[in-house]
């Protein structure tokens, strides 16, 4: 008892210092670990003055004999810790730029944006996961800057998790079960439940936002028994739990085929978790660790080897204990409501590596590589051959696929990921009663986009995979600039009014300020919102596309 009491009033003076210290100028918030001291400043339009707070500890560094292992709680520290940078970023190599970023494996921190530390009531949360094919990226604000979301008066989270072989391998053993990297998610979860109302956030009141990688994150924490209660509603965008960038296949292979490019070859799960505890960073990143032949062809784009997983029980908390495709199609998720979308032209962002590589002539030589990766995977070599010549007819006629058909190649790569999106919704529609589902077409325009121009040579104007963000986070590190009078801010101020309504009502459009009301998805109407220069109401989307992609899986015998 009398520990218990020295414990209560060792937080009260802590939480005092703070209020007093925040006073004078600095500004200090007590968390669970210690005191934090952050700063304040101004959002890029000068609209509002916030506090930021970077590079906080939310798990153990996974270092040593920790790496590939689920996340231990976060260290104490004495005295007060400065949260006005960010911290490491996990080892990662980008897929396009293939700059390899050592970072540090003790990556595993958290930055918090708040317009308020004493609101007059708790603020909504925003819990961004970042993407990147669950290989690169990180939470920094070069990427993601709070600017224009804090704008709606909510908090903003936004993590670094671990990527790569240090986050997905999989050994099906209770040391190594997999999902070490979406576990960390977890753990940055259930961090915000217990230290967000030190921030002004409300604890009750928090959504998962994420964006391709992080977007699937976002569906496979709705159906994570370890997720359940931490969040309340989701916003994936331009990816989900079934696109085929985030499918797993022969886990522990994989991990045993990355031993033996390193040089090392064994039956042994004991002796390959030791040698690759000790194998160097640089050597874990980036490998081509193909379980099948047909792997180094699949032309789907930010395919990656080491993923989530359906993890085998040893006694642990699992992430994952049945298959998404099982989860979705039999309305196994947490009850909440979901804002769901994508771009109108995702590929366009591998234009450049369509141009430098032989990606476009490998498909046409070997058509059963456009086939997605599920169906690949439990079908015969005769069925994938079939449905191969009737994907590239489809999109290319009788045309060879070349650089000269660019246009048709980057709708075959941007269909491949929006059907699974659109399929998704249809399956979550089914299940009503438990969720609202709000399905969008993103599709501004503006010199915000930046990785969109790599279409306009091919005569290719739409949105590319991550331009939608532009419109969401100030990207510090494009320095692109935001002016008031241009339709882009118009377009920036819809895109956030909608997601920050959602995020505090469940409802993008809870009154008539936007114009528009955006209406529920159900597969009878089919009812969508187009977000661009204007709010527009429509229906049916894309649904001849989708239409021909449920005719190749019926072919195959597999559930669409």
């Amino acid at each position: 008892m009398a520990a218990l009491l020295i414990k209560v009033i060792g937080f009260i003076v802590a939480l005092e210092i703070a209020i007093v210290k925040q006073n004078v100028g600095a500004i200090i918030v007590p968390v669970e670990q210690g005191l934090l001291e952050g700063e304040q400043k101004w959002t890029i339009t000068g609209d509002t003055l916030y506090y930021s707070f970077k590079g906080m500890p939310y798990a153990a560094p996974p270092i040593g004999n920790l790496r590939f292992k689920a996340p231990l709680p976060a260290l104490s520290w004495k005295g007060i810790r400065n949260a006005t940078e960010h911290g490491n970023v996990c080892p990662q190599v980008d897929k396009f730029s293939n700059i390899y970023t050592p970072g540090s494996e003790d990556c595993l921190f958290l930055n918090i944006y708040t317009p308020s530390l004493n609101p007059d009531s708790p603020l909504s949360v925003m819990f961004f996961i970042h993407g990147g094919s669950y290989a690169y990226g990180s939470g920094n604000d070069d990427n993601y800057g709070p600017d224009f979301l804090i704008n709606s008066n909510v908090v903003v989270v936004t993590i670094n998790y671990r990527l790569d072989a240090l986050g997905f391998l999989c050994l099906d053993t209770e040391e190594v079960p997999g999902n070490a990297g979406m576990k960390d998610q977890v753990a940055a979860l259930r961090w915000v439940q217990r230290n967000i109302n030190n921030f002004g956030g409300d604890p009750n009141s928090v959504t998962i936002i994420g964006q391709s990688a992080g977007g699937a994150s976002c569906t496979l924490h709705a159906m994570s028994p370890m997720s359940e209660g931490l969040f309340h509603r989701i916003i994936p965008m331009s990816g989900v739990a079934i696109s085929q960038f985030s499918l797993e296949f022969e886990p522990k292979r994989r991990a045993f085929v990355l031993g033996k490019i390193l040089g090392f070859e064994t039956t042994n799960t004991t002796a390959l978790l030791e040698y690759l505890q000790n194998a160097t960073v640089d050597q874990l990143l980036n490998t081509n660790s193909s379980v099948l032949a047909i792997e180094d062809y699949i032309s789907v784009p930010f395919m990656s080897y080491f993923v989530p997983v359906v993890e085998k029980y040893f006694g642990q908390e699992r992430f994952l204990i049945q298959s998404p495709d099982d989860s979705i199609k039999n309305g196994e998720i947490h009850d909440m409501d979901i804002l769901i979308g994508h771009t109108t032209a995702e590929a366009v962002v591998a234009i450049s590596e369509f141009e430098s590589t032989p990606t476009i002539e490998i498909c046409d030589r070997y058509r059963e590589v456009l086939v997605p990766r599920n169906i690949i995977y439990q079908s015969s070599p005769k069925t994938t051959l079939e449905l191969g010549n009737l994907i590239k007819k489809y999109y290319n006629g009788a045309q060879p696929l070349s650089i000269k058909t660019m246009p048709q190649f980057v709708r075959y790569g941007t269909d491949v990921l929006n059907f699974d999106v659109i399929r998704y919704a249809k399956h979550q529609s089914n299940f009503a009663d438990k969720n609202s589902i709000y399905l969008y077409q993103f599709s501004c325009m503006s010199e915000r986009n930046v990785y969109s121009q790599q279409g306009f040579k091919y005569g290719i104007y739409g949105v590319a995979h991550f331009d939608d963000l532009m419109y969401v986070f100030n990207a510090n590190k494009y320095n692109l600039p935001v002016n008031k009078n241009e339709t882009s801010y118009k377009m920036i101020q819809n895109t956030c009014t909608l997601l920050t309504n959602f995020a505090k009502y469940g409802n993008p459009t809870p009154d008539s300020k936007l114009g528009v009301e955006w209406p529920k998805y159900n597969t009878e109407t089919e009812m969508y919102l187009d977000i661009g220069e204007e709010l527009v109401v429509g229906t049916k989307q894309l649904s001849s596309m989708v239409d021909f992609w449920e005719s190749i899986y019926e072919r195959a015998d597999l559930p669409f």
